[in-house]
């Protein structure tokens, strides 16, 4: 990696964490750090399992334990173990963690407009716009896609909302029985392979890759989740297969530059999936994105 660019991307860092008051002991003057007032924002009103804390701020369990002990201290978190499954525990906000979960949210506008305010409308503009396209970048470099088993739980969560988008884009709704089987052996090393695309630990977009022959596979269940995460998961879990050219007889799908098999029906266009349902060719070799595990496939 260039010198230059380390060292751009570290002075943005440093102005970012000042400008915002990371440094300070007492974030937006309400007398406890950055780490613990997060916390307070993420368990938000309705609270949070302590699993999904973890994997959503990327904490090790000492640490937040730390956090969550310093939040009790003060009476504005009770952790408490859930009924069905004690070991699952769930972090809520006492009246007194809403009252400052209420001050954090004033507090936090009101040093978003300072930095606004300032600006003329154009800069504004250019501003909010470098910022979308760093936050989406961000999240983009962030993804880890890995191999999993297509009958793992996790996955199979993804399938079922392929299958729900998909009956929600026809009028007559979609039966996956009457579709291109895909059956999972065939999704399953050495036959082809299932991938996931995880962003905090969350499942966020999958695809399946199944072997025709010894050069040529078809994509299968290419999904990515809705919400704004998963954008940047779009261009990244795409990115392992978009490198490869197109067999001969396919042509390029312009709405989702997907190559498209003439075998198939039309691709219509759209966000997330195409409208229908798309087999896609591509070549057999070595497939891979910036952050793809060669690991054995995750069973979960």
């Amino acid at each position: 990696m260039d010198a230059e660019q380390i060292g751009q991307v570290r002075r943005f860092n440093r102005l970012v964490t000042q400008r915002v008051g990371a440094l300070e002991q007492s974030y937006l003057r309400r007398g406890r750090p950055l780490g613990e007032a997060r916390l307070i924002f993420e368990t938000r009103a309705e609270g949070a399992e302590l699993r999904a804390l973890r994997n959503r701020l990327g904490l090790d369990s000492g640490y937040l334990s730390r956090l969550l002990r310093s939040l009790e201290a003060q009476g504005l978190v009770t952790v408490e173990g859930q009924s069905a499954d004690r070991r699952r525990r769930r972090v809520r906000l006492t009246s007194e963690g809403r009252a400052e979960l209420a001050a954090y949210d004033r507090l936090s506008d009101e040093l978003a407009a300072s930095m606004l305010v300032p600006l003329s409308a154009e800069e504004r503009g250019r501003l909010l716009a470098a910022m979308a396209e760093i936050e989406r970048l961000i999240r983009a470099a962030a993804i880890e896609i890995r191999v999993v088993l297509p009958n793992s739980a996790a996955a199979r969560r993804c399938i079922a909302a392929y299958f729900q988008e998909l009956a929600a884009r026809f009028e007559g709704g979609f039966n996956p029985s009457e579709g291109d089987p895909a059956p999972e052996q065939e999704m399953t090393l050495p036959n082809g392979f299932f991938v996931l695309a995880r962003i905090d630990n969350r499942p966020v977009g999958c695809g399946g890759l199944r072997r025709i022959d010894q050069r040529v596979g078809e994509i299968k269940r290419m999904w990515t989740a809705p919400e704004g995460a998963a954008k940047a998961s779009r261009a990244g879990s795409y990115a392992s297969w978009k490198r490869s050219r197109a067999t001969p007889g396919s042509r390029r799908c312009g709405s989702t530059r997907t190559a498209c098999s003439s075998r198939r029906r039309p691709c219509t266009g759209g966000t997330g999936i195409a409208k229908s349902p798309v087999t896609t060719t591509i070549p057999m070799r070595t497939i891979g994105s910036r952050k793809t595990s060669s690991r054995p496939p995750d069973p979960t």
